[in-house]
């Protein structure tokens, strides 16, 4: 399984791509970070986000897109462009009929160091050590990215099954 993840903000939008299975060492394919200035115009700064998580879905074919959810916080604004920037994520990717899973900070969090409320040294740690990496990814947003592709590498073969047996069930209902 190829996943993008995408760790979504609109001056640091960090991408990564993770390769393998549950159970088995994982590979970094790339990482890093679409970036746009501060000062420029919004509209300018959306189209700057997609054009470049345009390219690395260009570059790296994945069969997902993992985007962090967003979450409230205390300041409406930072809500607002992590909002915007996790929308063109998700747009690009269904344009190209790639599934899009979401998750919380705290699941992507626990999935990788076994705690939810791991802080970004213990997840950029985490990070290295599970693709191996001689150091982590700078800056944190893009060790945050490869976070969500392992997470959903990890979490995906447990909820498909959720996914089907809750169709499964479903199914039986109506044929009674």
């Amino acid at each position: 399984m190829r996943v993008l993840g995408v760790d979504p903000g609109l001056t640091r939008c960090g991408v990564g791509v993770v390769e393998g299975v549950a159970g088995r060492p994982l590979t970094m394919l790339g990482v890093g970070v679409v970036r746009t200035p501060a000062d420029a115009e919004l509209g300018h700064r959306l189209v700057a986000i997609e054009q470049g998580i345009e390219q690395w879905l260009d570059d790296h074919k994945p069969e997902f897109v993992a985007v962090e959810r967003v979450f409230s916080q205390h300041n409406v604004r930072t809500v607002m462009g992590t909002a915007q920037a996790s929308a063109i994520a998700t747009l690009c990717a269904a344009r190209r009929g790639i599934p899009v899973a979401l998750h919380t900070p705290s699941e992507v969090k626990a999935a990788v160091t076994g705690s939810g409320r791991a802080d970004k040294a213990q997840v950029g740690a985490m990070v290295t050590r599970l693709l191996r990496l001689g150091a982590p990814p700078k800056p944190a947003d893009a060790a945050d990215a490869l976070a969500l592709a392992i997470c959903h590498i990890w979490r995906a073969p447990a909820q498909n099954r959720l996914q089907q047996a809750v169709a499964l069930h479903a199914s039986k209902g109506r044929t009674s």
